[in-house]
């Protein structure tokens, strides 16, 4: 659609207007981000020609968003994360560094306070899937060990599902631990599975309407922090996980986090000889790569 040159000039003079009411702004960060978000949105109003009728029902998605987000639940990272903000976000602020390894989104089931764990303990808790043995160690980017790194890690049981989306107030499937001396970890967990995003609210009604798949390609997240160091905020994913073809629906794949997940029948020996009886089991292995913080690169 084309517009006239008076009618362009109008809604040139409206941008420019908004854009001037944030001069006196003192922050100037705050400033750079406000104009450019005028600039921005304003552009896509335009470009679009976007109707009344359509702003109304944005406006009413972003209600519904925020009515159905609590202590439990953030549909706004859903919606930041199913349009590739995050990811775009994570890309712009973790630069790649070297051989340092790479992040991914951080996702909306994150906890504070997780329940402390010893190297080899058993971050499930209870939570139902096949056992997983993984181990490996954390290392600057000349290879030294990186000792006392806090290591937080968490995921969805096999049925798909936290364990804050459970109504009973259990803590399982998530836990933290420190690399010893020599940079080594390792502990317990369920071997991850492919599910869904929460998909039963605006979020979900909108992958509906353009017929994406809300489902999550099989992960574990981690987050490993030290000081003098980038905090990484990652997942490792399973090799041959048949979504890994049809795609993430938060974007959060990249190749080097894809990982081996060995299955090993029941009654294998494991590493700590841990007895599983007649469970069959998993084993992997990830080698966390630190890169240094952002005011010594």
């Amino acid at each position: 659609m084309t517009t006239s040159p008076a009618q362009q000039r109008v809604e040139e003079l409206l941008t420019a207007e908004v854009i001037a009411s944030f001069a006196r702004t003192p922050d100037p960060r705050l400033k750079e981000l406000m104009e450019a978000l005028t600039r921005h949105l304003h552009a896509f109003i335009r470009e679009t020609r976007l109707t009344e009728q359509e702003w109304t029902r944005a406006i009413e998605f972003l209600t519904a968003a925020g009515h159905i987000t609590d202590d439990r639940r953030q549909e706004f990272i859903l919606l930041s994360d199913v349009l590739g903000a995050s990811m775009q976000t994570i890309a712009v602020n973790n630069e790649a560094y070297e051989n340092a390894t790479e992040a991914t989104v951080f996702g909306p089931f994150f906890v504070e306070e997780s329940p402390r764990v010893d190297v080899g303990g058993d971050i499930a808790a209870g939570a139902a899937g096949t056992p997983c043995w993984v181990e490996g160690t954390v290392r600057d980017t000349a290879g030294n060990p990186v000792p006392g790194a806090r290591i937080e890690v968490w995921e969805a049981d096999e049925n798909g599902f936290y364990d804050v989306q459970y109504s009973d107030s259990r803590v399982a499937g998530r836990g933290h631990l420190f690399s010893e001396p020599d940079g080594g970890f390792a502990f317990w967990c369920v071997t991850p599975t492919a599910y869904p995003i929460p998909h039963d609210g605006p979020v979900g009604a909108l992958l509906d309407a353009v017929n994406r798949s809300p489902v999550r390609a099989a992960h574990l997240h981690f987050m490993v922090s030290a000081d003098d160091f980038r905090t990484l905020v990652t997942h490792i994913f399973v090799e041959g996980d048949p979504q890994l073809e049809i795609g993430d629906s938060v974007f959060g794949v990249k190749e080097s986090l894809v990982k081996r997940f060995e299955e090993q029948p029941a009654g294998a020996p494991t590493p700590d000889g841990r007895a599983l009886g007649d469970k069959p089991w998993a084993r992997s292995r990830f080698d966390i790569v630190l890169a240094p913080a952002q005011d010594k690169t």
